[in-house]
């Protein structure tokens, strides 16, 4: 049998050496694996009994329970927003804190970035991952680093006009704030931009064409979660084919959401990760909740590196309404069928009057048709959804915009 870029030798020995030694130093997994004998592991199937690692957990062991090593061995923590409940506290060590250097200095190979380049740091820096993760990665290929951050539009442009920034790195909803600041403010010709690295958030296919095409340059999806060192863990190639990950570092596997059980190759599904070489905070099959698949086949740039589809949505994302699961990379997708319909959009899901009403307010492109876009949004929705949608059509800009991540859906019912 050849061997499967999904699931090769040394990531097995990798693995192996992983949980044979967990219990001794992390009390978190002392606990989770109580009663299992882990010296039995030999091979995939029985690594694939084990159970998984949820947000629940992580969660429950806040501040510091994830730590597997000795206070003087931490050098950093990251953490979670806590947005959505108690934050996940990540700590490194100095291992750690070079490994992920070097997955994300990767990364920037792979997108052609090169040390004469000019990278423009926008996301937030501290306690979250992503600022620190960007910087690191670019200082290790020997790039020029201008850690702006976020927020302070008219700053951002006079130092990418100043420095001549040439690859930016943003979350997709501020790189589509700034892409449309650039053309409101008619200073296309002063921006020297030829690089986007996206990370985040899940985008569309039309929200990345106005993005390429305001900005001129050639994107790139980052990928990426705190809870395994942060942004850099994979990334597409020129060649937008998916997205290859450090299979050295990190094993995928993709299963049923419902089952748990894995989902054949090419199928979408949950994406789960075992992180092989972290130190402060190992996690063995931790549920990401986000839902893609394994690209099979070799990719045409040549990389030996395995891919994974771009992600297509969360099962947290997840609305139900009227008995109909809805996600919003679902909408996502029926908008770009829809002309005259621009990329930008919300769902207000209310209960009026005793039954559930959910509304599609999107953004449309100038001079288009708004009755008839709408019913053609509500049309499609009653089509491929199988609901009956409220579509409100209004003008490019009249939704927000975030420095961060952009909320699509707004439930309103509890």
């Amino acid at each position: 049998m050849s061997e499967s870029p999904f699931k090769t030798p040394a990531q097995l020995d990798a693995m192996l050496g992983l949980v044979n030694g967990i219990t001794d130093k992390s009390p978190f997994y002392r606990e989770k694996f109580a009663g299992i004998d882990l010296n039995g592991i030999r091979g995939w199937e029985d690594f694939e009994q084990l159970p998984f690692t949820e947000k629940a957990d992580l969660r429950d062991a806040y501040p510091l329970g994830l730590q597997a090593v000795p206070d003087e061995e931490v050098v950093r923590i990251h953490s979670s927003s806590g947005t959505t409940g108690t934050p996940v506290i990540i700590p490194y060590t100095q291992q750690d804190v070079t490994d992920w250097a070097e997955m994300f200095a990767r990364c920037y190979s792979m997108a052609g970035v090169t040390n004469r380049d000019r990278i423009h740091v926008t996301p937030g820096y501290g306690l979250w991952t992503a600022g620190l993760g960007f910087q690191a990665g670019a200082e290790r290929i020997g790039a020029m680093v201008i850690p702006i951050g976020p927020g302070n539009t008219d700053r951002q442009f006079k130092m990418m006009m100043d420095l001549k920034s040439t690859v930016l790195c943003a979350t997709s909803s501020y790189a589509l704030l700034l892409a449309e600041d650039i053309e409101r403010r008619g200073i296309g010709d002063k921006i020297h931009l030829r690089k986007g690295i996206i990370g985040s958030e899940r985008w569309s296919d039309k929200m990345r064409h106005r993005i390429a095409n305001e900005l001129g340059v050639q994107l790139y999806d980052i990928y990426g979660l705190t809870e395994v060192y942060g942004p850099g863990i994979g990334i597409s190639c020129d060649h937008e084919c998916g997205m290859h990950y450090w299979n050295d570092f990190l094993y995928f596997e993709i299963i049923d959401q419902h089952s748990g059980n894995p989902v054949p190759e090419g199928e979408i599904g949950e994406l789960v990760i075992t992180t092989l070489r972290k130190q402060g905070a190992p996690l063995v099959r931790y549920r990401t909740h986000d839902l893609t698949r394994f690209v099979p086949g070799d990719c045409p740039c040549g990389s030996p590196f395995p891919r994974i589809d771009d992600i297509l949505g969360r099962t947290d994302d997840m609305v139900k309404v009227k008995g109909v699961i809805v996600y919003p990379a679902l909408i996502d997708e029926i908008l770009h069928q829809i002309e005259g319909a621009s990329s930008e959009f919300q769902v207000m899901i209310d209960h009026l009057e005793g039954k559930d009403v959910m509304t599609v307010l999107f953004e449309t492109l100038p001079g288009a048709h708004l009755e008839g876009v709408e019913a053609e949004l509500r049309r499609l929705c009653k089509e491929r959804v199988g609901l009956s949608v409220v579509p409100k059509a209004v003008a490019i800009g009249d939704l927000p915009r975030s420095e961060k991540k952009t909320s699509r859906v707004f439930d309103n019912r509890y």
